[in-house]
């Protein structure tokens, strides 16, 4: 049996530009410094420090998500890289750690 094809929305090169400029402007903003200082990881838990903490979407751009605070998630980077475009609830971290959000 084959693994179901998740959705995609097809984004032009405008939209990733826009979706990226607002990240930018958000990782400078007040509001994600202090959501980072925990250093832990949304999905996996993981006290990995501030440094060790990336952006995630928790709804990928290419799934239909945007650059907001509701949809963004600090994470550490393997989670970051294992989660790819997946939506929360269709990937768990190695650990089996859901978060409850």
């Amino acid at each position: 049996m084959s693994e179901p094809v998740p959705f995609l929305v097809p984004v032009d090169e405008s939209r990733l530009r826009a979706e990226r400029a607002k990240a930018r402007e958000l990782r400078r903003s007040a509001w994600w410094k202090q959501k980072r200082s925990r250093g832990r990881c949304y999905y996996c838990d993981a006290d990995v420090g501030a440094q060790g903490l990336t952006m995630d979407h928790k709804v990928p751009i290419i799934r239909g998500g945007r650059t907001t605070k509701g949809n963004v998630v600090p994470a550490c980077k393997p989670c970051n890289d294992a989660k790819k475009h997946s939506l929360p609830s269709e990937w768990a971290p190695a650990g089996g750690r859901t978060h409850a959000d």
